[in-house]
């Protein structure tokens, strides 16, 4: 399964994930309790459900496709998301992968803050020093906002030596903690056109140009966050449950971000 970096995102990807170098398919789905982007969220909560399916060549080359229905409102399919990329593996312990992911949103979706940007290059290396693991990724967001963001994190992967129900399942732990730095013009964009969304009084309403004053560009600390996913494995299927407490930093602009947990479910299959 492809391991992915992008915090928030709808892409059901298990944190239990390692670099699979066989031919594969894996088709998974994911229910999330709100859409975080890259540390932030929009003052209207939305949990949603995602689907997607990811082909893996043996030289390391995948595709990937993906649809993000948003719970509770109108659009059949609020999103969907194409792109493939490449994984490689420097040594034993250092791996790493580069891909491109392209959002396209409906006309009648809800309006996630992730809507101001249409367009991903994402790059991740990561290094297993055997009591832990560490990331670095770089991504750089374009289309009606431009943005880049380094994340850092470290994850813990255990897994249990006893099974539950035969001899070919068991309990699998990682959790992480994380760092996002980076610009925020996207906050700008998406308080720019849908100031009807923010969370605002009548008074910030009438000064409201006002307060798109910030400098969002400035590369500055976005989030620090703590994960426990708990999955349950089989040879062919992994079933996670995920719980995240974020804290936002250096919030700007008209969105009242706020400490906040989330809770994902996740389930894939993979076909090789």
């Amino acid at each position: 399964m492809l391991p992915y970096s992008g915090i928030g995102a709808a892409r059901v990807v298990a944190d239990s994930d390692t670099v699979f170098r066989k031919q594969s398919v894996s088709v998974g789905l994911n229910y999330g309790s709100d859409v975080l982007f890259f540390g932030r969220t929009g003052p209207i909560k939305y949990p949603y459900a995602s689907t997607d399916v990811i082909y893996n060549s043996k030289a390391g080359v995948f595709v990937y496709g993906s649809a993000v229905k948003v719970l509770g409102y109108n659009a059949p399919v609020d999103e969907i998301d194409l792109g493939g990329g490449y994984l490689y593996k420097y040594s034993k312990n250092f791996s790493g992968s580069i891909s491109y992911t392209r959002f396209i949103f409906d006309k009648n979706a809800a309006q996630v803050i992730k809507s101001a940007s249409s367009n991903d290059i994402n790059f991740k290396n990561s290094f297993n020093w055997g009591f832990a693991k560490s990331s670095m990724v770089f991504d750089y967001l374009f289309g009606n906002a431009n943005d880049y963001f380094v994340t850092f994190s470290t994850s813990k992967y255990m897994e249990t030596n006893w099974s539950i129900f035969d001899d070919q399942d068991y309990l699998s732990f990682n959790p992480t903690i994380s760092a996002i730095f980076g610009t925020q013009n996207f906050v700008g964009r998406y308080s720019f056109e849908h100031p009807d969304k923010l969370d605002m009084d009548n008074d910030q309403r009438n000064s409201y140009p006002l307060l798109l004053n910030y400098n969002n560009g400035r590369f500055n600390a976005l989030n620090y966050s703590i994960k426990l996913p708990i999955a349950y494995n089989r040879p062919h299927y992994t079933f996670e449950a995920a719980w995240k407490y974020s804290i936002p930093v250096n919030v700007e602009g008209a969105l009242k971000n706020r400490h906040e947990v989330f809770f994902n479910l996740t389930f894939y299959y993979l076909f090789f």
